[in-house]
């Protein structure tokens, strides 16, 4: 058995869900595409897929071994082109994915000086404020906002983001600014969530995470809406710095309990581990990356600070 050729076609039917569907991308015949999987299933000694009535699944075993699969055939692909001198030439299609606001503020200026730069690259790019499986997703990289927890990834260090309590002018002229959180349960605050309900904000209080009460007046499902709303005298809202940078420094928001602040998030360009990087990855990557520490600079979310 030809176990690179059974694994490039396991893959195929992953990717395409069904047999006949790998089949069909990889021109060969179904009773060939069979063929080779259950040699593959007999070699491993482990069933890969399962059928139900409607499609075919991945087994615990079919999972990881489409991860290392993957991973293989990446490398593979990337020594070829090494091979036939293409890997100092960045080329193909490059999947990036980041958190909404900050790729739309951050990373699609960006990718639009690398696509200038490198015109035989084509790129996708995914903003949802979501961790996405780049594996699963087809992805090359992404922008992590937080600790990371991919134990696969190789990630590059760019900067760190804060998280801001904000409030606009007119608001704070009205009811005052809180100068600790627990004043929050007396003030109207806008909540940024996807859940239907806030109950509380957590701050790091002497050396402790203390989950404050706040009383919600409204929960959206965006920064930009917070900010907004905070910005028209709605209430305080808590947002991250990149997100409430611009109405900082436009004087739209104040910053309070700055003294309450956690500490900030790291910020990562992160791709899956292989020895051989594909050309369009390294290179994206060594451009992102100084551009990005730019734009997380200190000067990027100062702002008036308040309380």
């Amino acid at each position: 058995m030809d176990r690179l050729e059974a694994t490039r076609i396991f893959v195929a039917i992953a990717d395409a869900g069904s047999l006949s569907g790998a089949a069909r991308r990889l021109e060969l015949p179904l009773a060939t595409v069979s063929r080779r999987l259950a040699a593959l299933e007999a070699h491993l000694g482990a069933r890969l897929l399962t059928r139900t009535t409607r499609r075919l699944m991945l087994t615990e075993a079919g999972r990881r071994y489409l991860d290392a699969g993957r991973r293989i055939l990446a490398d593979l692909d990337a020594a070829e082109r090494a091979v036939g001198g293409m890997a100092e030439v960045p080329r193909g299609r490059l999947g990036l994915t980041a958190p909404y606001v900050f790729g739309r503020m951050h990373v699609l200026p960006i990718v639009n000086a690398f696509l200038s730069a490198w015109p035989e690259v084509d790129v996708r790019l995914l903003l949802v404020d979501r961790v996405v499986d780049l594996i699963d997703e087809g992805l090359d990289l992404a922008v992590r906002i937080g600790p990371l927890a991919e134990s696969t990834m190789v990630a590059a260090r760019v900067g760190t983001i804060g998280r801001y309590v904000c409030g606009g002018a007119d608001y704070l002229a009205r009811h005052g600014a809180p100068q600790s959180p627990g004043d929050l349960a007396g003030h109207a605050c806008i909540a940024f969530s996807a859940a239907s309900a806030v109950e509380t904000w957590s701050f790091p209080v002497d050396g402790r995470t203390v989950a404050v009460p706040i009383r919600t007046r409204l929960v959206v499902s965006t920064a930009e809406a917070a900010v907004e709303a905070a910005a028209a005298g709605l209430g305080i809202t808590r947002v991250l710095s990149y997100q409430a940078a611009p109405a900082l420094e436009a004087g739209r928001l104040r910053r309070l309990l700055v003294p309450f602040e956690p500490p900030p998030a790291p910020v990562s360009l992160v791709h899956p581990e292989g020895r051989l990087l594909p050309a369009k990855v390294r290179a994206f990557r060594d451009f992102a990356a100084p551009r990005l520490r730019r734009a997380l600079a200190p000067a990027l979310v100062s702002g008036r600070a308040s309380g």
